[in-house]
């Protein structure tokens, strides 16, 4: 589904523009997930409410997934970086615009503006912001005092796509903007320029929005629920296994009315769990079903976490999960967290950044913005790794010296990689030289 719309240019040219529908109508895999719910089930709606409700707050591996993330995450820290002319990146540097994401809003730090970020994308596919100021400009306008990010919430923002041929999924269709509706008053339209839009893992229904990482998962996130809400009935409603009482058929209807309520009474409920039972008047017990540990309901919760945590991209020990703590999972958690590290949260951390940069001004032409991961416990491991290489490349770079090449062009080719910038001095090591085959100094004074 598509919005068509009349737009008038700043030129007074007419053009069509389409705006693409909020991030969950087009997806019909979600139909069967649509508001709902009874007395011993919940259903995930399609929408970011839905998301917030039915997943994150109320299922605790959801839960704990996004949190995992988000603790990393929230943990950079920003800088300007140029590249070399041989295509190498450069220093980090910072600038005084910076500080609007050091301090994002009043008694805001960069970790909260991330944590939201996170937070967006993983219930929502998107994240947007845009900057105001105090006198109420938005976007470029927003140059006066009070300057400061401010989150658009994904629901309420739509994309507005444009085309010069008429037809919104020809080669030329852009995004022109972004509509943004506040709960009153009119909507506010921003360029695309004005605004901050990180959607890490595309949707493929669309072609500039995201896809929540959830959407793949609902039906493990309805298990993992289901699984929950089992073992909670079975400690309500006995913590034993189901029994079936049987009577004399000469039994009157009062009579069996008040033995079951008696019954309820005094087994039913995990406080009267292993209570002795005693029966009279020809009542007979026989236990049916099962028990949790012949569902093996901890073998199949768990995979079912897993699953979910696998769409996540944190790997299960990192989480805590049941099926990460075994013994010889656990001590494999250096790698986990290198995997975590390298596979999830730093190219999260670069596209991130490459959003955010719509935000500031670049302190150079050539500047981009980029992620500060020095300083974070969490990659400490991976400190001492750049330790050991730069030993190796210290080693390099004696060797190369030692050999005659010039220690300028030494120290820029290991640095970039590129032995091809390597020059020699002429002149090489002792043990290279035939005896008696070094020429005499030059320089030295003719004696008188």
């Amino acid at each position: 589904m598509r919005l068509s719309r009349k737009v008038t240019t700043p030129h007074g040219r007419g053009r069509k523009e389409w705006t693409e529908p909020p991030f969950w109508q087009l997806d019909l895999f979600r139909q069967s997930w649509q508001t709902g719910s009874t007395s011993d089930r919940e259903r995930i709606e399609n929408d970011f409410s839905g998301y917030v409700q039915a997943a994150y707050k109320t299922n605790g591996v959801v839960f704990a997934c996004v949190l995992a993330r988000q603790l990393v995450f929230a943990e950079a820290r920003f800088a300007w970086r140029e590249f070399t002319d041989n295509g190498r990146p450069g220093d980090l540097v910072t600038s005084p615009e910076l500080a609007l994401l050091a301090k994002p809003w009043p008694s805001g730090t960069t970790g909260e503006l991330l944590a939201r970020m996170e937070s967006d994308v993983s219930l929502a596919g998107n994240f947007y912001a845009t900057t105001v100021d105090a006198a109420g400009n938005v976007g470029r306008a927003a140059t006066g005092p009070g300057r400061r990010v401010v989150r658009m919430s994904p629901d309420r923002v739509t994309i507005v796509i444009g085309s010069a041929s008429g037809d919104p999924d020809a080669l030329d269709a852009h995004v022109v903007g972004f509509d943004y509706q506040p709960r009153q008053g009119d909507p506010v339209a921003l360029l695309a320029d004005e605004v901050c839009h990180y959607s890490p893992i595309p949707d493929p229904a669309a072609r500039w929005r995201g896809m929540s990482w959830l959407s793949p998962v609902l039906e493990e996130i309805g298990s993992d629920k289901a699984a929950t809400i089992h073992k909670r009935r079975f400690f309500d409603n006995g913590a034993v296994p189901s029994m079936v009482v049987t009577f004399d058929k000469d039994v009157q209807p009062e009579r069996f009315e008040r033995f079951r309520a008696a019954m309820d009474a005094r087994h039913r409920g995990a406080h009267n769990a292993y209570r002795t039972l005693f029966l009279g008047g020809g009542a007979d017990v026989k236990t049916v079903g099962t028990n949790l540990l012949q569902v093996d309901l901890t073998g199949v919760q768990g995979h079912g976490e897993t699953r979910i945590a696998a769409a996540a991209g944190v790997p299960p020990v990192i989480v805590g999960l049941s099926e990460g703590l075994a013994a010889a999972t656990y001590s494999n958690y250096a790698q986990a967290r290198r995997r975590f590290a390298d596979g999830t949260i730093r190219p999260l951390w670069r596209m991130a950044a490459g959003s955010l940069q719509n935000l500031l001004t670049p302190p150079t032409v050539g500047a981009s913005l980029w992620y500060d991961d020095r300083d974070i416990p969490f990659l400490r491991e991976d400190r001492r790794d750049v330790a050991e290489i730069q030993f190796r490349q210290a080693s390099t770079i004696r060797q190369l010296v030692d050999a005659g090449f010039e220690a300028a062009a030494v120290t820029t080719a290991v640095a970039a990689e590129d032995f091809t910038l390597l020059r020699h001095t002429g002149l090489f090591s002792v043990q290279l030289q035939r005896p008696n085959t070094t020429p005499p100094p030059t320089d030295v004074p003719t004696p008188v």
